[in-house]
């Protein structure tokens, strides 16, 4: 509140439920003027501001990767490769039309890499860390968007967030940089150097996908060694799993103290690491395009690297096409899902997973309230879980049917292709390079959303939150 006097006028903002400007003249009544004030910033605008902030990093790469030393060749690449290349790199989602190892120059692969960095870390977090190091002042606006970014539960705490996340992000890419280099050494392979170690290190941490092994074989090359293999895995979680929980287990350092995100999270995410390897262990048992000719150790391995990738990675130590119709039906499932909220994944989320199976035991066993880990879940937490579920599968619809309408392929790669997209994976049965201009353009659009929708999509329905004042009249609605 605040007042000021002047020539005989007490003006006062009051602030209640109805903004009124307040005039008070002397040893007068005072006289009330309802006005419209301007709102501060919101989540909304705050992500808003994000998208932008993502749009701007797309087409900075685009430009880079149009100019003709980005290419091996030295050619002009065309400016669809370099849109879909560029957004699939900011976005972390791995999809390439051109193979990222033989294709692109040393400068095209730098500019990629820039992308990837900036998209899993996040450009706003990053362009905050920047000023912080130059001295820079942040007003209110920043703050908010640092705030809802980086998960800090106040204001005056993000900014040491945010450099906490940037110091996690660069000592778990270290640690995949010296075990890939040292491992690398040790075999003598003679196809990878340091930058391939560095670049495979972000990449997998930052769940994009990419790699350098040439020709589209991603780790086929190593299916293998078990040591590059998990090695790549634990980047994969890592990442997936984002610092907020990786922080409170530090903090808690028991399971009975973690707070209850994180124990969604966890448990989730062990269920489905278990489920999907036991699943793809039985189901690729025999199939000779994939864990057939493998001795079981491997195929083991090979069978847990399945089950952590198409969460949000990308990478594939399978022959995508070459999966049973079972095995590609369920991997479509596990890129719906994709990894935790505030990481580096994409999907509908593990959080969201957690909510709707908790919400479903929880009725199963007849409660009127939907409870998990002795704590219980607020009512619009669960709506907005069967809210973002519900349009996210709407997205996924309307994005099929449109990429039906221009490619001339069978609707399952269309759908998987799909879900790749919309979950910022990159796995892909092989039809991503011969997509037309229109497909291509769709596949564009897509990863977008996939990276920012859920975001936005939350954050709209934060915003529209209200307090209920009053209830309808009960009734019934028939079901099953």
């Amino acid at each position: 509140d605040f007042t000021t006097t002047q020539r005989g006028f007490m003006i006062e903002k009051k602030t209640s439920a109805v903004d009124k400007l307040v005039f008070r003249i002397r040893e007068k009544q005072a006289i009330k003027l309802p006005i419209k004030l301007s709102k501060p910033s919101t989540p909304l605008s705050s992500t808003l501001l994000l998208a932008y902030g993502f749009l701007a990093a797309i087409f900075l790469g685009t430009l880079l990767l149009i100019l003709p030393f980005a290419s091996k060749t030295g050619q002009v690449t065309s400016p669809i490769n370099a849109l879909f290349t560029s957004t699939s790199a900011v976005c972390v989602t791995g999809l390439a039309v051109v193979d990222t190892g033989t294709y692109w120059s040393g400068f095209g692969q730098v500019v990629i890499l820039t992308m990837i960095q900036i998209g899993g870390f996040g450009f706003l977090t990053g362009t905050t860390l920047l000023l912080f190091a130059i001295g820079g002042k942040f007003g209110l606006k920043e703050r908010l968007v640092l705030t809802e970014q980086s998960g800090a539960e106040e204001i005056g705490g993000a900014l040491a967030v945010v450099l906490k996340i940037a110091a996690f992000s660069l000592l778990i890419e270290l640690i995949g940089v010296l075990i890939f280099y040292f491992r690398w050494l040790a075999t003598g392979d003679a196809n990878v150097s340091l930058w391939t170690a560095v670049f495979h290190a972000i990449s997998a941490f930052n769940n994009s996908g990419m790699d350098l092994f040439g020709n589209f074989k991603g780790m086929i090359v190593y299916q293998n060694d078990a040591i590059i293999l998990l090695t790549t895995a634990f980047l994969i979680i890592a990442g997936s799993t984002g610092y907020l929980v990786v922080a409170d287990m530090i903090r808690a350092r028991r399971f009975y103290r973690f707070s209850l995100d994180t124990k969604l999270v966890l448990t989730t995410t062990a269920i489905l690491l278990a489920f999907g390897t036991f699943f793809y262990l039985v189901v690729e048992f025999t199939n000779p395009a994939t864990l057939g000719p493998m001795p079981f150790l491997q195929k083991l391995n090979v069978a847990f690297f399945q089950s952590v990738s198409p969460r949000t990675a990308g990478f594939a130590a399978v022959d995508i096409a070459g999966l049973r119709q079972a095995s590609i039906f369920f991997t479509m499932l596990l890129m719906f899902i994709g990894g935790a909220s505030g990481s580096t994944a994409g999907g509908v989320k593990v959080n969201t997973i957690g909510i709707l199976s908790v919400t479903a035991l929880s009725l199963a066993k007849g409660r009127t309230h939907v409870s998990a880990f002795g704590r219980q879940l607020t009512s619009q937490t669960v709506y907005r879980a069967v809210t973002l579920f519900l349009l996210y599968l709407l997205v996924v619809s309307v994005v099929a049917l449109c990429l039906s309408l221009v490619e001339d392929y069978p609707f399952d790669s269309i759908l998987f292709e799909t879900f790749s997209a919309l979950g910022t994976v990159g796995l892909t049965v092989g039809i991503t390079p011969a997509l037309t201009i229109p497909g291509k353009l769709i596949i564009t659009i897509a990863m977008f959303i996939g990276r920012l929708g859920p975001l936005a999509l939350m954050a709209f329905l934060v915003h529209r939150q209200q307090p209920e004042e009053l209830e309808y009249p009960h009734d019934s609605v028939r079901l099953g």
